[in-house]
């Protein structure tokens, strides 16, 4: 019977007393400190100026109002920065370590938060250790501990030498016992601080800020001039800094960081619910623009749940299938996650084997190693006797067996003939030893080949339709595995593969200069007997030949590859903490089809993150065109700061709520991957948005001087342009939802958010309208329903040209 641990009654108690595992971390923003931000933004202090401005010319009542709008845009900042805040904080938990624990005698994967004192943890290569631990049982075990010491080397681990929270397993495996947690680890009384995330600046954060200093500089010249233009015309100063806080109001681009900050932020919650997590925003805006996908074969393409298919003995001495696995087994690791150690654990159990129990203590390990697909264990039978059960790829076993050139040759045959079965192969042998014989290195054992066993790992359902529609959507797969090159064939005809024959080796790849393997990759897409230094080279070929590479990887040594990827993905089930501290996101599943999905999202993402950027560019056009033109042509003002603050109790959730929650679109993966060296902020987005902008200022200045030249006065034309501004802003929502899709078919697409928007901005519309208080204090007129008839034929008119470009353009 293995280790037992604690009981998870036990484990809830004492994390009850002691708290989580956590080390000391920046502090949240608190309520207040989040209130006192938003107070400082440029839209909060230009309202509160603009109210102290009526104030202090004695219209109390508007400065009133002013200070609703306030309050009420303050409010609905809030809930969005909260909102953020929680999506982020949510999935920072989701993506936070996790642990292997021994409860109940049952191994299980929690959060490393919840590890609490005498927890049995389970280590092995390229796991960071949770918390302040015992080995109770070790082998081979290094540890870097740089992280505490300064020191380069590992530290050899072996029984009752201590591990520490933070520190990392360079090799070997271990159990050990936890013995401090969170501010009692010794990481936890240095007072290290680690935060939960890391801020970064995305590509897109980098030039959206550069665009908004840029049009900030043009606004605040505009606002300078057009505030003194009205005050020497009107000789009233006040006035002249209202107009110009208004101007400011209504032009400067201070929604752009918010709306970039909440869909990347939201947008890492669309793509957890796919079973993506994302560890670095900037995986968000790349993710869409993946051309080529490079992916494990086992666990993510396959089931990664092994089932012992075939043993076939091929010694010398013929030896029975239940022997061959049990040597199999004692080849194996202790306590193992490995599907097909696993496989093997499960199959010997089943056998009755004479003397089975005779072998001893295991006193030593050859492990595999990168380079050297083979692994050896070295068990004590008596003093000075050992036994040698080894187990690996064929051609490492082969290699430490004693073979004729024949006997070579007959296992080649059976490893081609099994693998045209698509099995993953494993060839076993031992042989007994003098202890003091024992070579120091793995490829001078001289062992008894005993046979070979094949296991069945069966392909995900729905793999083959996605990687069906990445081809449809332009983006290549490149499957990669370890395993024998006809196995992997085999996998890859069975998915559908682009040109399954031609398989690369890794041998093949280290005889290639940098130039063949270039060529190679244009027509290669399988890769078999891949080491992960290899995955490396590939990255960064692929990346000279301008793709962007999605990278999958779970070991120690895909990290580098996972780091040099645009978008490296570490494996949730089967990683290293390693991989996924290297990576940018972390796949739950293990599931090809969820990357797939990942993929389809980040398109999303960015399709509706540039629909509300062109909205944003748009609306501002005819805001500050309104705003300006009146002041300079000696007319009545048509907005006033109320009008502005009004405005923007529309724009701001219409980009933050409707935009955000638009689905995506059909034909997502219908296209091919967008150009990731073209700008955000490219023609093709600033050309359509400003022709939006102008039509719908040319048509709200023609009502308006229409309206003054009918003889209508200051009241009626204000509140039938402002009216007509409106409606023609609602419009521009909704054709903005997509650029592809006519008005009809957008309104068939459901947006819950959409609905409460315009039905929030039309109940306020109609108060202000017809509310004899509001009303005044909005300075409008009564509006006739012949009138909202005019407003609303007029903002029509002012869209609907944008369908036919629709669909001329589609």
């Amino acid at each position: 019977m293995g280790p037992q641990g604690l009981s998870h009654e036990e484990a809830l108690n004492r994390l009850k007393r002691d708290g989580l595992n956590e080390l000391p971390s920046v502090k949240p923003r608190t309520f207040f400190r989040h209130l006192l931000e938003i107070l400082k933004e440029p839209m909060s202090s230009l309202l509160a100026a603009c109210g102290i401005v009526y104030a202090l010319i004695g219209d109390r009542q508007e400065a009133f109002i002013l200070m609703g709008f306030w309050a009420l845009i303050i409010f609905i900042t809030l809930y969005q920065e909260r909102k953020t805040e929680n999506a982020l904080t949510a999935l920072r938990r989701l993506s936070s370590p996790r642990a292997w624990v021994i409860r109940d005698g049952v191994k299980t994967k929690i959060p490393a938060t919840e590890l609490v004192v005498d927890d049995l943890i389970q280590l092995s290569e390229g796991d960071i250790v949770p918390a302040d631990a015992i080995a109770i049982e070790s082998l081979n075990v290094q540890a870097d501990e740089s992280l505490l010491t300064g020191e380069s080397f590992p530290v050899e681990k072996d029984l009752q030498s201590s591990v520490w929270a933070g520190t990392t397993l360079v090799r070997g495996q271990l159990i050990a016992q936890v013995v401090a947690t969170g501010f009692h680890t010794k990481m936890g009384k240095i007072g290290v601080l680690l935060t939960a995330g890391r801020s970064e600046e995305t590509l897109l954060k980098l030039e959206s800020r550069q665009v908004v200093k840029r049009l900030s500089v043009v606004a605040i010249l505009l606002c300078i001039v057009t505030a003194v233009a009205y005050a020497l015309l009107s000789k009233n100063v006040l006035g002249g800094i209202l107009v110009g806080l208004t101007l400011a109001m209504a032009i400067l681009p201070n929604e752009l960081p918010a709306v970039l900050t909440i869909f990347l932020a939201l947008g890492t919650r669309r793509i957890a619910q796919r079973n993506v997590l994302t560890r670095r925003l900037h995986a968000v805006e790349n993710i869409g623009a993946t051309t080529v996908l490079c992916v494990d074969k086992t666990g993510t393409i396959t089931l990664n749940k092994m089932e012992i298919q075939e043993v076939l003995s091929l010694g010398r001495v013929s030896q029975s299938k239940d022997e061959i696995i049990h040597i199999a087994s004692l080849a194996s690791n202790a306590y193992s996650f490995d599907p097909m150690e696993r496989a093997i654990a499960e199959a010997d159990s089943k056998f009755q084997i004479e003397n089975k129990n005779m072998v001893g203590k295991l006193v030593f390990q050859f492990s595999l190693s990168s380079h050297f697909f083979a692994m050896s264990n070295v068990w004590q039978q008596s003093q000075g006797e050992v036994l040698v059960a080894a187990k690996g790829a064929p051609e490492a076993v082969v290699q430490i067996s004693h073979l004729t050139e024949s006997e070579k040759k007959e296992v080649f045959v059976a490893v081609d003939s099994m693998a045209q079965k698509g099995l993953r192969i494993l060839a076993v042998a031992s042989a007994p030893y003098k202890q003091n014989e024992l070579p120091a290195d793995q490829k001078a054992l001289r062992l008894q080949l005993l046979g070979l066993v094949g296991f069945a790992d069966p392909v995900r359902s729905g793999v083959k339709e996605s990687i069906a529609l990445c081809s449809e959507a332009g983006v290549r797969v490149m499957m990669m595995t370890g395993d024998h090159s006809k196995t992997a064939s085999i996998i890859a005809q069975q998915i559908g593969l682009q040109n399954p024959q031609a398989i690369l080796s890794g041998k093949e790849m280290e005889r290639m200069s940098d130039e063949e393997l270039a060529f190679q990759l244009t027509r290669t897409n399988c890769f078999a007997r891949m080491i992960p230094e290899q995955k490396l080279r590939i990255v960064q070929i692929l990346q000279g030949q301008g793709e962007v590479v999605a990278m999958t990887g779970d070991g120690v040594n895909d990290g580098p590859a996972l780091m040099a990827a645009q978008i490296g993905i570490a494996m949730g089930l089967k990683g290293t903490d390693v991989a996924r501290e290297a990576a940018s996101m972390v796949l739950v599943d293990d599931d090809f089809t969820s990357i797939v999905q990942g993929i389809r999202t980040g398109r999303g993402i960015y399709d509706n993150l540039q629909a509300a950027a062109g909205y944003l560019l748009a609306i501002h056009i005819p805001i500050m065109g309104i705003s300006i033109l009146p002041v300079f042509l000696n007319l009545p003002l048509v907005l006033m700061p109320v009008h502005v603050a009004f405005l923007h109790l529309i724009i701001e959730p219409a980009c933050s709520l409707v935009f955000e929650s638009e689905p995506l679109a059909e034909d997502v993966m219908k296209r091919k991957p967008r150009n990731r060296n073209e700008k955000f902020f490219s023609r093709k987005l600033i050309v359509p948005s400003v022709l939006q902008g102008v039509f719908i200022y040319v048509i709200i200045l023609a009502v308006f001087l229409v309206s003054l030249k009918r003889g209508l006065g200051e009241l009626d034309a204000r509140t039938l342009t402002f009216t007509t501004l409106i409606f023609a802003n609602m419009g521009l929502i909704f054709i903005n939802r997509s650029w592809n899709r006519s008005l009809y078919q957008e309104l068939r697409v459901k947006n819950d958010a959409l609905w409460w928007v315009i039905a929030g901005s039309l109940i306020i519309l109609f108060l202000v309208l017809y509310v004899p208080p509001l009303r005044t204090l909005f300075r409008f007129s009564f509006l006739h329903p012949l009138d909202l008839g005019l407003a609303l034929s007029s903002a029509f008119i002012s869209i609907v040209w944008f369908e036919f470009w629709k669909a001329r353009r589609s």
